[in-house]
């Protein structure tokens, strides 16, 4: 059985004021053509289809005209659909018994049985050949909100301990349905540990003070896991089987230098046989003068250097500047450096050199942009009470958290 995976298409969204659509088009384009070029079986689509909970009908419109063609080019086709923390569950969902005619599973939300208990069994779908065959089974998990997990009272972080208990209750179950030859594959819309994050561009999914899970919540048994929400493609752990494709698109300049891509997925068996990235097409590029921020002259200098061709899809340009102070001429003298050039300017990103040359003179603000809500609270509890927060009043602003969440 042949798998594609990819996640995080981000359809809608824009770079700064830039409509970005005709690039999305092009990426969907171009993955019907893998579809087809590589005889995939099953689509996987790792969360985050859309930019935001409140997409608009282009975008929309968009995500299920490529449904559509998808399976006009590959009638055996089975696509599956989860969840991101950018996506709507209840939108994805809406078209859902529609979408089931064709082959299409969507999962937004943790289903729940009439008792309030997860019904496990809708979070595994069986995966079949051209013929028809169960070949495999997904377990297709959302982005886990509070509300969605088990509780799990005895935790220091209930939510987190909660995710880890649903993935290892799903898992159980599907080993109890599945025959030794046919594989089981894991979807998820999380942050691992050790997964390397775009910050630019990466809605942070803190919850609960906690961030990132153990990849140890996926069992020995699962031949393949399919990862969303990190944009750069990446195995976790070094581990071949656990895989985040990444985004198809740079969605930020920090992602201007990766690899974007899909994975083909190749079983044989119980087996994971194969792990194939193919890279995608870039339809507009991203330059960024300079590297680092550099003094104005010497950007201004390197602007009127830039010799670009003439297109349909002028690139994207973000002009990074190191002042001694403020300029308030400065976006009146880039645009006249970049007269007659076809570009787009998205950014002028404007550094400030550290006064005194104190290396530490900027590094609070930074530093405090960084840590999540758990970390500040301890940093605050430290310097007032010269001691850590008991475990008590950790698990208490655990349950804030929970309750702000959901």
């Amino acid at each position: 059985m042949r798998l594609l995976h990819t996640s995080d298409w981000h359809l809608g969204q824009t770079l700064q004021q830039f409509d970005r659509s005709a690039e999305h088009q092009h990426f969907l384009d171009w993955l019907c053509q893998q579809i087809q070029a590589q005889d995939a079986d099953v689509l996987l689509i790792a969360g985050d289809v859309f930019d935001t909970a409140n997409p608009s009908a282009a975008a929309q419109k968009m995500f299920y005209r490529f449904l559509q063609q998808a399976r006009a080019i590959q009638p055996h086709l089975q696509i599956v659909v989860i969840a991101g923390n950018h996506d709507s569950p209840g939108r994805l969902e809406s078209a859902l018994p529609l979408l089931e005619q064709f082959n299409t599973h969507v999962i937004g939300f943790v289903p729940r049985l009439q008792d309030g208990s997860i019904d496990l069994d809708k979070l595994i779908l069986p995966l079949r050949d051209r013929h028809g065959v169960t070949r495999a089974y997904a377990l297709a998990l959302p982005f886990l909100r509070p509300a969605d997990v088990p509780r799990v009272d005895d935790a220091l972080d209930p939510y987190m301990a909660g995710i880890g208990l649903l993935y290892q209750q799903v898992q159980q179950r599907a080993l109890e349905l599945r025959n030794e030859d046919q594989a089981i594959v894991a979807l998820g819309h999380c942050h691992l540990v050790g997964g390397q994050v775009s910050a630019a561009s990466e809605r942070s999914i803190v919850i609960g003070g906690s961030e990132a899970l153990s990849a140890s919540i996926f069992d020995s048994s699962v031949a393949y896991v399919a990862l969303g929400h990190l944009h750069l493609a990446q195995q976790v752990s070094q581990q071949q089987h656990i895989r985040y494709c990444g985004s198809p698109l740079a969605l930020s300049f920090a992602e201007t230098d990766y690899l974007h891509q899909i994975l083909c997925v190749d079983l044989a068996g119980a087996q994971l046989a194969n792990v194939t990235p193919l890279p995608v097409p870039r339809a507009v590029s991203m330059l960024r003068v300079m590297p680092q921020p550099a003094p104005l002259a010497e950007v201004l200098e390197a602007l009127w250097q830039l010799d670009l061709p003439a297109t349909d899809y002028p690139p994207y340009l973000q002009v990074r500047v190191r002042l001694q102070e403020p300029e308030p001429a400065i976006r009146s003298l880039v645009e006249q450096a970049l007269q007659g050039k076809t570009v787009r300017l998205v950014r002028i990103e404007v550094a400030y050199a550290k006064a005194n040359n104190d290396p530490d003179a900027q590094s609070a603000p930074q530093e405090l942009a960084q840590l999540n809500p758990a970390q500040m609270f301890e940093r605050l509890y430290q310097s007032r009470y010269q001691e850590a927060p008991s475990l008590e009043l950790r698990q208490a602003l655990n349950e804030l958290m929970h309750g702000a969440a959901q």
